[in-house]
């Protein structure tokens, strides 16, 4: 509970933004969801989720110029390239 408690007080007392604040409801309810179950890949499973809409959304915004939208994510634009290929989304 020691952890808990220290995870707790630095994110629950602080303003956080809207997504901040969905991953983290989110998460607590899948480890609910997940009632004792075992499971592992949790960092790639998140990332991945949240990676896809997020590159689309910024190509929209970038009316997609790959340049545009790797400034507007702070990306090379070959990382930029590399995910949006990983997402098929190229």
């Amino acid at each position: 509970m020691q952890h808990r408690k220290k995870y707790e007080s630095k994110s629950e007392g602080s303003r956080e933004n809207e997504l901040s604040s969905t991953v983290r409801k989110v998460m607590r309810q899948y480890f609910k969801d997940l009632d004792g179950e075992k499971c592992t890949g949790i960092y790639e499973m998140v990332v991945l989720a949240v990676e896809r809409p997020m590159l689309e959304v910024v190509m929209l915004q970038a009316q997609g110029n790959q340049t545009r939208a790797a400034e507007l994510l702070g990306l090379n634009r070959n990382t930029l390239r590399k995910k949006l290929q990983q997402h098929g989304l190229d």
